[in-house]
């Protein structure tokens, strides 16, 4: 393989690196902040957490369609349009007069942001070089977790003026987002295949849900859970301890990923995805758990390294693991099975987590969390070495990256 077809750093990567950056800037000032406010407005805990319930449930529900529809019609496409139309939720947000008229908002939100993510990764995975995916999803995820590691403060810090100058915050940078969109080149939603005489032709993208990749992910739906509870309730967490800045745990999170990531990801490709993925899995309830005993500024940094380390490479190694088993005009419906698992476990784990706090406290919230999360590693086990037997196996020079033996 020639050196040219190994690079990673093209100019196309880091355009994306920086749409992929405003995204995350964009939601997740609004995320931590949206408890809050519909605190705020009159709502319980448990309303606060339907927030992002309603949004994830809403985006998993919708993504084995939105996933292929991008195959279909076109992954920059599918980027501009719901950059555009997210960038209406976002004023409409901030005009809201009442929570529930937020949380309506939220699920028809939902739609677009699976769209958006679905469309996202099969892109960047058509251009990325095979022997590296990945090391280069690693590095294009890092643009999301940077995102991560500023917008909480951020937001809370813009919400000291209001609530709406949050929602104008993320407008503006969905309008950006619109804009790196378009200029993004097209890429292909079309596979090439050999004919009887030797060259290429050109078929039509297919339009099937993948549920074999979706019975897997169901691994993703079970670790996701704790995410969802981190995302919605650690800045009250915080703030019932009197820990400070609120934002601390998502902010420590991000940190540790950006400085794991570059030196874990890049293991995967080289020794296998399956034998780097196992370890994360268990990384993730061991952070849970931590979370569970204390909420002390010391146990959320502890908390928020162990998670991290697990959490932030868990994704990345798994969608090159699925990416090595699909056909490359399946990518959007395989990234939309993978999101609908991902994010009904955020959903999920956003909604009861709420509901937990309200009845048992943070602590015993936050232990259930990490006992769903455990269930993931035993899950993908026994489910993958099922599916492994019945489906065709890869490539001899594949095997070396999908952790398979001959």
């Amino acid at each position: 393989m020639l050196v040219s077809e190994d690079r990673l750093f093209t100019p196309r990567f880091f355009v994306m690196c920086g749409f992929t950056f405003t995204v995350f800037l964009s939601v997740f000032q609004i995320l931590p902040v949206a408890p809050f406010h519909i605190i705020d407005l009159g709502g319980s805990t448990f309303a606060s957490g339907l927030f992002l319930g309603f949004l994830t449930y809403a985006s998993a529900f919708s993504a084995l369609a939105t996933g292929a529809i991008g195959d279909r019609v076109g992954h920059r496409r599918v980027l501009l349009v719901c950059s555009v139309v997210i960038a209406g939720f976002s004023i409409a947000y901030g005009l809201s007069p009442d929570y529930r008229l937020m949380l309506g908002l939220a699920a028809v939100h939902g739609v677009f942001w699976s769209g958006l993510l679905a469309a996202s990764g099969a892109y960047m995975t058509s251009f990325l070089p095979e022997r590296r995916r990945a090391e280069g999803l690693g590095y294009w995820g890092l643009s999301s977790v940077l995102a991560i590691a500023l917008a909480p403060n951020l937001g809370f810090w813009i919400y000291e003026h209001g609530w709406l100058w949050v929602c104008v915050s993320s407008f503006s940078l969905n309008l950006l987002m619109a804009f790196i969109a378009y200029r993004l080149p097209e890429g292909t939603n079309t596979k090439r295949t050999r004919n009887a005489h030797g060259t290429d032709t050109e078929t039509a993208t297919p339009h099937p849900l993948e549920w074999r990749v979706l019975a897997l992910s169901l691994t993703l739906f079970l670790y996701s859970f704790g995410y969802g509870a981190i995302t919605s309730f650690t800045g009250l967490y915080a703030a019932a301890n009197h820990v400070t800045p609120t934002g601390l745990y998502l902010t420590s999170l991000a940190i540790v990923i950006l400085l794991s990531r570059p030196l874990v990801v890049p293991l995967a490709d080289r020794y296998g995805y399956r034998r780097l993925l196992i370890p994360c899995l268990a990384l993730i309830p061991i952070g849970l758990g931590l979370l569970a005993v204390g909420g002390t500024r010391l146990w959320m940094i502890l908390s928020a390294t162990v998670f991290g380390v697990g959490f932030g490479t868990a994704y990345t190694v798994f969608a090159a693991y699925i990416m090595q088993r699909v056909a490359a005009a399946r990518r959007g419906a395989a990234f939309g099975a993978m999101l609908a698992a991902f994010d009904t476990g955020i959903g999920t784990g956003s909604t009861m987590t709420g509901w937990l706090i309200d009845g048992m406290g943070f602590g015993p919230a936050f232990g259930v969390a990490a006992a769903i999360s455990a269930l993931s590693l035993p899950y993908f086990l026994v489910v993958d070495r099922r599916l492994r037997r019945t489906s065709p196996a890869p490539a001899a020079e594949n095997r070396e990256l999908t952790g398979e033996r001959p």
